[in-house]
């Protein structure tokens, strides 16, 4: 199956939540008014995009209409097509571009961030990259487990400690191994308690203090998980970690189980955080890199 499919097969509940929605709206209208706007937006907001971007899609889309003198409420599909990608902008990959390069893995526990790692890794290494897994959750032993299966699916080498070691010394500890062996990425695992714990937000202070003295001209990632099934409460949690650390990109994970993947639109628009990749699958390959237009086309392309 290839890339696009994918992505639109795992956008099915989100497009059926959308799409349909805007049709069914502009079916039920034979001219343009504000009644049609209204029903649109609250369409919007319950399809999780939320009310400040909702408005500004339907504010612009007033605009569009007025400009181009448009009457016809059919061809309203294509011009909100129009308007989310511009507000998506364009597409961001990983920048990965010294040897070794980092990618900080971040995000609460339960939102897939584990598997993520590993199918990071996986993604990495079928590129020709040697890549290092740090299992700097040292909170939970079973966050060290679930990594070091992953890294062993993956072909990855892992550096961990015992439950309870300091975060950023395992830190330090993957970025001394990689050094070593000549490593071009490391990927470290951080501990995933809740957001809003400010020893949590120490400890990531600390790790990017560590990165920063241990390899100060490295390229650093720090990709933020997100579950897409949690709808607006992934943008709560994307606003409050953006807060307290440099946050380059998101992951979101488990789209293909939630009609809730209109939240990458207030992500970008609304925090200015690029979504990189999304996870469309439990295989080893399912998760992608995020593209605007396929992931516009996925959710307004209903055949």
């Amino acid at each position: 199956m290839g890339l696009f499919s994918k992505i639109k097969l795992g956008l099915q509940k989100t497009r059926n939540s959308i799409a349909s929605g805007v049709t069914s709206i502009i079916n039920s209208f034979t001219k343009i008014d504000e009644e049609l706007f209204e029903e649109l937006e609250e369409m919007l907001v319950m399809s999780d995009i939320g009310v400040n971007t909702a408005t500004e899609i339907c504010d612009m889309l007033r605009k569009k209409i007025k400009e181009q003198g448009i009457t016809d409420p059919t061809v309203i599909k294509n011009l909100m097509k129009e308007i989310i990608a511009e507000m998506l902008g364009e597409d961001e990959g990983l920048s990965l571009n010294t040897q070794p390069s980092v990618i900080l893995v971040i995000g609460v526990n339960g939102v897939g961030k584990t598997t993520t790692i590993g199918k990071l890794s996986s993604i990495l290494k079928s590129q020709g990259k040697n890549v290092v897994l740090g299992a700097a959750d040292t909170f939970r032993a079973a966050a060290i487990d679930q990594l070091g299966v992953w890294a062993e699916r993956s072909g990855v080498q892992m550096v961990k400690s015992v439950e309870g070691t300091d975060p950023a010394s395992v830190v330090f500890d993957t970025i001394a191994s990689a050094k070593s062996k000549g490593a071009d990425v490391i990927i470290c695992d951080t501990a995933g308690r809740l957001h809003n714990k400010k020893n949590l937000m120490d400890e990531l202070a600390k790790i990017n203090r560590v990165i920063g003295r241990e390899l100060p001209d490295a390229s650093v990632e720090t990709l933020l998980v997100l579950d897409a099934a949690t709808g607006q409460n992934a943008v709560n949690q994307a606003r409050e970690f953006k807060n307290v650390t440099n946050i380059t990109g998101i992951v979101l994970t488990k789209l293909d189980g939630t009609a809730k993947g209109g939240i990458i639109i207030p992500i970008k628009n609304e925090l200015n955080i690029p979504v990189k990749f999304v996870g469309v699958g439990e295989g080893i390959d399912d998760l992608q890199p995020f593209s605007a237009n396929e992931f516009v086309n996925g959710i307004f392309d209903e055949a």
